[in-house]
């Protein structure tokens, strides 16, 4: 995928060393989602990209790196055209859950950024969706 170019990730850094990063890429080059029977029975559009994964070194959690990482995507994909972002975060509000666990960020990081809910996945996923505009 990189060698063709459909690989597409933000990467945070501090300093030399690389702390997080954000997979995102075309809904094609990123078919593969959790709860996946449930999201295509209620399917209207498919979107223009996905953001569909993100990492954060254990010592940087909770630091702001995963909000760097998805505004870093959103730039990105802005600048590839923009379109219909789509993404399946966790509802973490009122529950405790382990940061290693949080493969898809968490839905307040996506609202803070602009998404809005479209609707459930399993217990605690949401689609979000935000659109962005493209620019050169």
């Amino acid at each position: 995928m990189v060698r063709e170019g459909r690989a597409h990730a933000a990467l945070v850094y501090d300093g030399e060393a690389a702390v997080g990063w954000c997979q995102f890429g075309r809904t094609d080059d990123l078919p593969r989602i959790k709860h996946r029977k449930q999201y295509d029975a209620g399917l209207e559009r498919l979107p223009d990209w996905r953001i569909t994964c993100f990492f954060v070194d254990k010592d940087y959690r909770r630091t702001g790196v995963t909000g760097a990482a998805l505004a870093g995507a959103l730039a990105q994909i802005a600048e590839l055209g923009g379109g219909l972002v789509e993404s399946y975060p966790e509802d973490a509000a009122g529950r405790k859950t382990a940061g290693a666990f949080l493969y898809n960020a968490t839905l307040s990081v996506f609202e803070r950024q602009g998404f809005e809910r479209q609707r459930r996945l399993g217990m605690h996923h949401w689609v979000v969706t935000k659109s962005v505009p493209g620019h050169p």
